[in-house]
């Protein structure tokens, strides 16, 4: 178990030096964005899914500043691929900026959602990182740890779904998890 607990704390330093290499916090505030990191980075709980997700909050949405931040970051050689998705008109009220950054052996996901301030989902996911992170206990984030680890590779699980499942409904094992997906999909946008 030490070795799962010191893997999620090498992974959240490694993933938080990529963040201050690549500059992201100062690029996007310098185009206006106010950045927060979500997810598995914000709450310590990053395993084998090498997965670093920032919010983005703009006054507007204009895919111009986004693609001028990411002309910039495609200047490192480790960035390998960037991908777009427009999902202004939608309920997300969002644009979309998703990064493959491979270097010294690893390759990462790092997932920049620019979202626009006053809508549905402005703060909505930073507030259910944390009351997530408040009501973990040594023994529930050892077990999401645990299943995290032990998922195959390859699968991808939402890790909302992995926290959904531990924290209400008590699930342990890697079998107990796959009932519990199959009986709650993961489809969309989990509510937590």
């Amino acid at each position: 178990m030490e070795e799962i607990l010191r893997l999620a704390a090498r992974n959240t330093e490694r993933a938080r030096e990529i963040v201050d290499r690549l500059r992201l916090y100062e690029r996007w505030q310098a185009a206006g964005a106010e950045v927060r990191a979500v997810g598995s980075l914000r709450m310590g709980l990053l395993m084998k899914h090498l997965d670093i997700d920032l919010h983005l909050y703009t006054e507007r949405l204009d895919p111009a500043v986004g693609f001028a931040v990411m002309a910039e970051l495609c200047a490192d050689p480790a960035v390998r691929e960037v991908q777009f998705v427009n999902g202004a008109d939608t309920e997300e009220r969002c644009l979309e900026w998703h990064c493959r950054y491979a270097r010294e052996g690893e390759e990462w996901q790092i997932d920049m959602i620019q979202i626009l301030r006053g809508s549905r989902y402005d703060g909505y996911f930073e507030a259910v990182a944390d009351r997530i992170a408040a009501a973990l206990t040594p023994e529930t984030r050892t077990a999401i740890l645990e299943l995290k680890y032990r998922t195959p590779d390859g699968e991808k699980i939402p890790g909302i779904a992995v926290y959904k499942a531990v924290l209400q409904d008590g699930v342990r094992t890697p079998d107990e998890l796959r009932e519990w997906l199959s009986a709650h999909p993961t489809t969309g946008i989990l509510e937590f």
